[in-house]
């Protein structure tokens, strides 16, 4: 007498729930990748093969009409070094980032580093890959 079960268990895999969770996290970083805008200023940048990996506190940008911002604030010339140092002045290791646009006169690179140098401030120039 042979007695069997009429109640099979069926070994089967949903993956409806892990396509679920792929899609929100696709959601996700498409979101959060377009939020992001490390330089909203339109600054045509010199190329460069070198990277660094040191991350600027601050940023100051030159643009093509010889405009300084601070991150994007709108600086005179001669208020960029008090505003800086208000920003940087208790910072360990204070790190500027300056994002010049490439046809701007030399000079005025110049005169953002020598603001760095005097207040001890490293520097990081922006570059867009080659």
């Amino acid at each position: 007498m042979a007695i069997k079960s009429r109640n099979k268990i069926e070994v089967s895999y949903s993956i409806a729930g892990m396509t679920d969770i792929v899609f929100l996290l696709l959601i996700f970083f498409v979101l959060t990748s377009t939020l992001i805008a490390p330089n909203a200023l339109k600054v045509q940048l010199p190329q460069s093969n070198s990277q660094v990996a040191a991350k600027p506190l601050t940023t100051v940008s030159i643009t093509r009409d010889i405009q300084f911002y601070v991150e994007k604030t709108l600086v005179n010339p001669s208020q960029l070094e008090a505003m800086l140092v208000n920003r940087l002045k208790y910072r360990e290791d204070p790190t500027l980032a300056i994002h010049i646009d490439r046809s701007v006169p030399v000079e005025h690179l110049v005169f953002v580093m020598n603001i760095a140098k005097r207040n001890n401030f490293k520097v990081i120039m922006a570059t867009s890959p080659e």
